[in-house]
């Protein structure tokens, strides 16, 4: 009989890509998530239906004495019913990053990881692998474009177990030292969920277990040292297509993480330059051509906040950001650097508006509020906002440009897709 796995928050992006690996390797899945139990049916939920998944409600009642395994995330709170039903029953609990690190150990690892970047380079390292014919698996903490579809998600591609494993790895909640890479990227070292020196500390960590070959974006390496993987530092930057500075440092990274892989760089180079992009990552929303551009993206620390501004802002014309906190927590944390962030990126005649902190529930730390910030920028001259809902219509000029910002929040993207289709754009 097929081992009964179970997912809870299987609506995440992270969750979900564990969900498909398991059914993919042959065991019995079923899967919950409060928003199901909200009655908020995600497009994600059919996806995980065709692809073998059970959905379920989010009380416990899927796991039993047979369950081999509940699998969570570091976001589900200890008395979440499902944890207490495992821990009654004595179900093996694992985290998201222990059972991808299970799955990546059947081959050889190429790991993305750095505190910006993660996304767009993992999915773009996956496509380039797949484009030089080495049939990697995949996993993302996004939709890559070009595999995204009304039937799956985009964000797995399963091939041969034994094959390169491509994964983006986690340091958040430091599960990135759960993985042991053959070789990885570190991009970006800066303060975001911990400090910067605890930041430096565990990515060295991390560092001391990759075992060949370690790339470094600008400024990285002087952080590692007494590390005895090979060090591949980008100094230049690969132009592309895809908008912002970023990507095309992002690109350059790449293109050196895919020659450390074995691929030819020439074969490498064509691959990289038919890259699509990756859901929520200064995602185009609106159709091509003459009228406003809506535009998604995932940013929510200040470092990616002023990459996305600054990609986007048209040479003619306003730019309105939409953005919402993902947490009180960072939002108290980072809150002078997200003022910096706005501020120091948003000209005269932009705009932000800011959507009251997404609560998914759990603890809700007070203090500090969307209100807060918004009182803050326009003590330093912005033109800021707060809404309490996401507004019914925008009106923007041909040369104008909205583009949606934040974490967690599903209703962000639904809002951004809509915008692009014109809902307000006359």
């Amino acid at each position: 009989m097929n081992k009964h796995v179970h997912v809870s928050g299987v609506g995440g992006v992270g969750m979900n890509a564990i969900a498909q690996l398991l059914a993919q390797d042959g065991c019995q899945v079923t899967g919950s998530d409060r928003f199901l139990d909200q009655g908020v049916e995600l497009p994600v939920f059919g996806m995980l239906r065709k692809s073998g998944v059970k959905m379920v409600p989010q009380d416990g009642s899927a796991l039993t004495r047979e369950t081999d395994a509940l699998v969570i995330s570091t976001a589900v709170e200890a008395d979440n019913p499902e944890r207490l039903q495992a821990k009654k029953l004595g179900v093996v609990e694992k985290h998201r990053a222990e059972v991808l690190a299970e799955f990546t150990r059947r081959g050889p690892l190429a790991a993305i990881a750095g505190t910006s970047g993660k996304t767009s380079c993992t999915g773009w390292l996956g496509w380039t692998l797949s484009a030089c014919g080495m049939e990697p698996n995949v996993v993302n903490g996004g939709g890559i474009l070009g595999w995204k579809s009304s039937q799956s998600p985009g964000n797995v591609l399963w091939n041969d177990p034994g094959n390169w494993w491509v994964a983006e790895v986690d340091e958040s909640d430091r599960s990135l030292l759960k993985f042991d890479p053959e070789v990885a990227l570190i991009n970006t070292l800066t303060a975001d969920h911990h400090s910067l020196d605890d930041t430096i500390d565990l990515f060295r960590e991390f560092a001391g277990r990759v075992k060949r070959a370690i790339v470094c974006g600008p400024g990285v390496k002087k952080y590692l040292s007494g590390v005895d993987a090979e060090f591949i530092e980008v100094s230049k930057s690969l132009p592309v297509t895809l908008p912002g500075a970023h990507n095309e440092w992002n690109a350059a990274a790449v293109l050196a993480m895919a020659e450390a892989c074995g691929c030819d760089r020439d074969e490498a180079l064509r691959g990289i330059r038919c890259f699509r992009g990756v859901e929520r990552r200064l995602e185009l929303c609106s159709a091509e051509g003459a009228g406003p551009k809506v535009y998604d993206d995932y940013a929510h620390n200040p470092e990616k906040i002023g990459a996305a501004i600054r990609a986007v802002q048209p040479e003619k014309g306003r730019l309105t950001v939409l953005w919402r906190p993902h947490g009180f927590a960072p939002l108290k944390q980072n809150f002078s650097a997200f003022a910096y962030a706005f501020a120091g990126a948003l000209r005269s005649q932009d705009r932000v508006l800011i959507l009251p902190v997404f609560y998914a529930g759990g603890t809700a730390p007070t203090g500090i509020n969307s209100g807060d910030l918004v009182e803050r920028l326009k003590g330093r001259g912005c033109q800021a906002e707060l809404l309490q809902t996401y507004p019914v219509t925008w009106k923007g000029g041909e040369a104008d440009v909205l583009l949606v910002m934040g974490a967690r929040d599903p209703q962000l993207p639904v809002f951004a897709q809509k915008a692009g289709q014109g809902f307000s754009s006359s």
